[in-house]
């Protein structure tokens, strides 16, 4: 088996290697309001990884991110932009095999007033300012961004037919071009074992176009980004394997809560109540969105077959919805099955909300004016703008009508049921293949299950789903997309197994009760008891009062230019001449003041009141230049000739300074933090933390087989217990994985020694209950586990509350700074003296793992229990 690149990657990680920090440039110069999520950091660090490491690197360079549908493809190709302008790249040939998604790059690139618009408002490399440019070739020498957008057979025919001004074989002779293909799986026409008439004539024109300017100089990039790489296919497989510098797909990216649960919701009517249904829901989801005092508006796509019925249905639905009854209301609610429209009639009811005013709205809210067909090839630029920007508080569409327009390339976030208005299926009756039309209908559902971000108390993450660990709550059906389909068992089963293939779906997932007892809710700790939890605040950095060590304590390098010049014959045996260098280290502070001053007015970073927005303490530039604390005792290490380095020009040492200066400036961004956890915890009533809940569990998805199975009824003999039957366990049941399952063994286990010391034990399984910030970078925290051990006194009352978290060895490094945090809660906990005759202690374990229990957690226990 070939070792993929990807893997390669990983493997490094595994074993230690640290992926480099984002670099400045990408940080600082995207938008800040589309918060870097923790894939797409990966997705930046592995790149740079890759691209500073010459026993990977491979010239020209040919990579591919494979990234779901969703996950911010668009994201990753800006910063990779930023992050290349930086290493001296100017040129950029972004294309496409569509001229909808042309437009709508075009947008996210160039204009600053759409919402969509990926860049900061200034983009500062190097202590400089850049433009982007929309450019029709590279004939023109520039130091900004210069990007032409074409399609792929745009590109083509501008190459083969040269025309006045456009960009031609010629531009790529003398020039490094990074180029950049979105949906990149139409570039591999010519790489597919089995071409179609359409394929077969499309070879010439794609892939051969693009490997020719690709292979113009080894210093080009060709980046490739797509949902769907098709690896399974060995011709792809092989072609890509050394390339796949990332692999997020689409089932990874459900798996991680960046999408909306999908549903199928089946029913026996016709065209119409199907529709009008489907717009009851939006109105519900949307009267939930505005109780929780947020501005969301849900759409609805009404897909049909044909754009001859996708136009006759639109007449219909206009039609009808002005003479809509509240017997076509009634009809509905009383064949209402289903739990979600159970949900939604009770709603209705519970808030007083009558059939008549709820036409009223409908009628309202779904009239012509806010509705959109999008069938024909031909759409206006107009109509482009409004499907592709349908979040936009100003933008009113409700519905869209359409056939296949926006099967790719669609960005669409608040889209929340899609109605199939057609009962056909072509799939395979002999063979049981699914059908084309099938496969593109799940595709076309992953593209709508993006998740519609929105941020609620108690929840720190804007962009995942919320309650998948609480579905009664009734904020669920806004992180859920309906597919309203006609009573069809053979099609809906098609389409549950292609969701599956292209992972939008799981093979197996259960509901299940979480359910405290009713002895625990009985007992005092219940009642009276605390759990007691820190906060995350806003650090105001008062409490820097220098440079970190990992900049102070730095020996920074430089490399003098000898100037050699050496002339000799291609087969001369003779070894070429080399010049002999030394290195010598010199303090910051050799460069006179004067100098040092110039350098830092040069860098924009180092105007005093930028600086004193990460060093709150720092009196003076005068102190900054001098100080031990600051660059007062900074070393730089300066390769060189002896000539040279006994006479260092001023220009020289003026650049030195200037870079030694912008890597410090990036050291200092990168570091800082926004936000620390208070290393004060406060007490919370245990009542008001806890409760029952509804689960949604998928089964095996993950690798752990025990994850989502009852402890009592764990095919693992050895971890099978009854935990109704634990007084020590306030759940009912664990589903939990191997690890924790492992715990709760171990727990009972020892629960007789535990006993012996303390009068009451009770371990809390923490399904989002709860959560705790990391001193540091208040880094929020669920740890798995809680154990609350009351330890009885002559005179007082001593109560342990010990975090635990089991790991599964594969996860260790790259959690361990929870592990770190764990550790640091018994030193550095602070909990006021609420009552003389209670002690409050908190305390966390190293990581549970079972096969390296002895390593750490076992003997920290037993200090517990001795």
């Amino acid at each position: 088996m070939k070792n993929i690149l990807s893997q390669k990657i990983t493997n490094a990680v595994e074993i230690g290697v640290e992926l480099p920090k984002i670099s400045s440039s990408i940080k600082n110069n995207l938008n800040s309001k589309f918060e870097l999520r923790p894939y797409q950091t990966e997705g930046f660090s592995r790149f740079l990884y890759y691209f500073n490491n010459p026993k990977l690197k491979q010239k020209p360079t040919q990579l591919l991110y494979h990234m779901a549908t969703g996950s911010g493809k668009t994201l990753m190709m800006a910063g990779l932009i930023l992050y290349l302008y930086e290493r001296g790249y100017r040129n950029f040939l972004f294309f496409v095999n569509s001229t909808n998604i042309i437009n709508k790059t075009k947008e996210n690139f160039l204009n600053p007033a759409s919402s969509k618009y990926l860049f900061s408002n200034k983009i500062e490399i190097n202590n400089k300012e850049i433009r982007i440019r929309e450019v029709e070739n590279f004939q023109t020498e520039t130091d900004d961004f210069n990007i032409v957008f074409s399609t792929i057979q745009g590109l083509h025919s501008n190459l083969n037919t040269p025309r006045e001004n456009q960009v031609t074989y010629d531009d790529f002779s003398d020039k490094k071009i990074v180029l950049i293909s979105d949906e990149a799986h139409h570039l591999n026409v010519d790489t597919k074992k089995k071409l179609s008439k359409a394929e077969t004539e499309e070879k010439e024109s794609w892939e051969n176009t693009i490997n020719r300017i690709f292979r113009s100089n080894p210093e080009n990039i060709l980046l490739e980004f797509t949902a769907t790489a098709g690896l399974d296919d060995s011709n792809l497989f092989n072609k890509y394997f050394d390339k796949l510098i990332f692999d997020y797909p689409l089932k990874q990216f459900r798996i991680d809560k960046y999408s909306k649960e999908v549903k199928v919701l089946q029913a026996d009517i016709e065209n119409f109540p199907r529709a009008l249904q489907a717009c009851l829901l939006s109105q519900y989801r949307r009267k939930i969105f505005e109780k929780n005092s947020l501005i969301i508006k849900p759409t609805i796509l009404f897909k049909s077959k044909t754009i001859k019925e996708s136009q006759s249905f639109s007449v219909e639905f206009e039609e009808k919805m002005k003479n809509l009854s509240v017997k076509d209301i009634e009809n509905l609610s009383r064949k209402a099955s289903t739990p979600v429209l159970k949900e939604m009639f009770a709603y209705y009811k519970k808030h007083k909300i009558s059939f008549e005013n709820l036409i009223n709205e409908l009628k309202e809210d779904f009239s012509e004016d806010k509705c959109i067909e999008i069938n024909s090839k031909d759409e206006s630029i107009e109509n482009q703008i409004l499907v592709n920007t349908l979040e936009d508080t100003d933008n009113e569409i409700r519905i869209i009508f359409a056939v296949d327009k926006l099967n790719e390339g669609w960005d669409v976030l608040n889209l929340f049921d899609i109605v199939r208005l057609y009962n056909t299926r072509n799939s395979n009756t002999k063979t049981g293949k699914i059908g084309r039309t099938t496969i593109r209908e799940a595709q076309l559902i992953g593209r709508g299950a993006r998740y519609c971000p929105f941020v609620i108390e108690n929840f720190e993450s804007k962009y995942k789903r919320k309650f998948d660990e609480d579905i009664d709550n009734e904020l669920r059906v806004c992180e859920e997309l309906y597919y309203h389909s006609a009573y069809n068992p053979k099609y809906i089963h098609e389409l549950n197994v292609a969701l599956q293939k292209i992972g939008m779906r799981p093979k197996k997932a259960k509901e299940i009760q979480l359910t405290l007892k009713d002895e625990f809710k009985e007992s005092n700790f219940y009642k009276t008891g605390f759990v007691f939890l820190n906060e995350r605040i806003k650090f105001d950095r008062s409490d820097i009062f220098a440079l970190p060590d990992s900049i102070v304590k730095r020996r920074f390098h430089h490399n003098l230019h000898s100037g050699l010049t050496l002339s000799s014959q291609i087969f001369d045996k003779e070894k070429p001449q080399s010049k002999n260098t030394v290195n010598q280290i010199f303090k910051l502070s050799y460069f006179n003041d004067r100098l040092l001053r110039k350098a830092l007015s040069k860098l924009e970073f180092y105007q005093f009141y930028n600086l004193q927005a990460f060093l709150p303490n720092l009196k003076s530039i005068s102190k900054f230049i001098s100080s031990d604390k600051y660059l007062g005792n900074i070393e730089i290490e300066i390769n060189g000739t002896e000539e040279q380095l006994q006479d260092i020009t001023n220009q020289q040492k003026l650049e030195i300074v200037k870079e030694i200066l912008n890597i410090i400036s990036s050291n200092i961004v990168g570091d800082s933090v926004e936000f620390k956890g208070t290393k004060r915890f406060k007490p919370h009533n245990i009542k008001s933390k806890l409760r029952n809940k509804k689960l949604n569990i998928v089964i095996n998805e993950n690798g752990d087989q025990e994850f989502g199975i009852s402890q009592k009824e764990t095919y693992n003999q050895d971890l099978q217990i009854d935990l109704s039957k634990k007084d020590w366990f306030v759940f009912n049941d664990n589903f939990g994985t191997s690890e924790e399952k492992y715990l709760v063994k171990f727990i009972n286990d020892t629960y007789d020694k535990l006993s012996e010391k303390y009068k009451n034990i009770y371990l809390i399984r923490n399904e989002k209950h709860f959560q705790i910030y990391n001193f540091k970078d208040g880094q929020p925290f669920e740890p798995d586990f809680v154990l609350f051990l009351e330890q009885k006194q002559e005179d007082n009352s001593r109560y342990y509350q010990v975090f635990i978290e089991p790991k599964g060895e594969h996860l260790r490094l790259k959690d361990k700074w929870k592990e770190d945090f764990l550790m640091a809660l018994k030193k550095k906990h602070l909990i006021e003296t609420l009552w003389e005759t209670k002690e409050y202690t908190i305390l966390g374990m190293p990581f549970f793992t079972q096969q390296l229990r002895t390593y750490g957690f076992d003997n920290e226990f037993n200090v517990l229990i001795k």
